[in-house]
């Protein structure tokens, strides 16, 4: 037998202030999701897709059934946390502004195609953790709120498995804290609508359970919206 489990065995047991399971769900789908538009702190709903996502979700999630619900404040988590906790019988839903989404500022409801052509963007995308978006938030900023939620919500809650509900950067930025990352790359980690990543919490150590996890996993494979950019007609 390897020796690394004695190891991750040996850490999860030992007694901390900070402990517990830490499960991080992103919101279903809308249909800004689908055209490839920067929401942000816009109020936009779950599509009928989105919400047959976390329904499906939450059938799986029976299995690893958490204690309590956190969720961002903005309309398409609460769905999602509310869908969640239904479909698991009743879980207490607590929000948290701490985990809403990145302030995208004059982005929010531009589509990608127009963000490439954005002369600030590209020198955002070159270098997120040193150039804050035009909301003024840069990706160290972002994972600092996310930590420090996460962190206060299990000390207030020890032992227990918390879900957060929130949104892609969000929470890539908190696994790659968690799981001793760099932040420069935090974009590696694909998080789709709807999917659930875990990690358990043991003082400065965690171990990851499941990235990404989804109830259909060949959507991982499948663009989450169309990149090519659209030809101009001519008459």
């Amino acid at each position: 037998m390897a020796l690394g489990p004695f190891y991750v065995a040996q850490k999860l047991i030992e007694n901390h202030d900070l402990r517990g399971a830490v499960m991080l769900l992103r919101h279903g789908e809308t249909d800004w999701n689908r055209e490839g538009r920067v929401m942000g702190r816009n109020p936009i709903e779950l599509n009928e897709r989105g919400r047959a996502q976390v329904e499906a979700q939450a059938r799986f999630a029976q299995t690893i059934r958490p204690d309590l619900i956190v969720t961002s404040p903005l309309v398409r988590a609460r769905q999602s946390a509310e869908l969640m906790a239904a479909g698991l019988g009743g879980v207490e839903i607590i929000e948290e502004e701490a985990i809403a989404e990145v302030r995208y500022g004059r982005w929010e409801g531009m589509v990608y195609h127009e963000l490439i052509d954005d002369p600030y963007y590209a020198e955002y995308r070159k270098s997120p953790i040193e150039h804050p978006t035009p909301g003024g938030e840069t990706i160290p900023q972002v994972q600092a709120r996310g930590v420090e939620a996460v962190s206060r919500l299990l000390r207030a809650n020890p032992d227990q498995r918390l879900m957060f509900v929130s949104h892609g950067d969000i929470i890539r930025t908190v696994l790659c804290h968690f799981m001793g990352l760099d932040l420069t790359f935090f974009h590696r980690l694909r998080i789709d609508n709807a999917s659930l990543s875990t990690v358990q919490v043991s003082g400065k150590f965690a171990e990851l359970k499941f990235l990404n996890l989804l109830p259909e996993p060949g959507r991982a494979f499948i663009a989450p919206f169309e990149v090519k950019k659209p030809e101009v007609q001519t008459t």
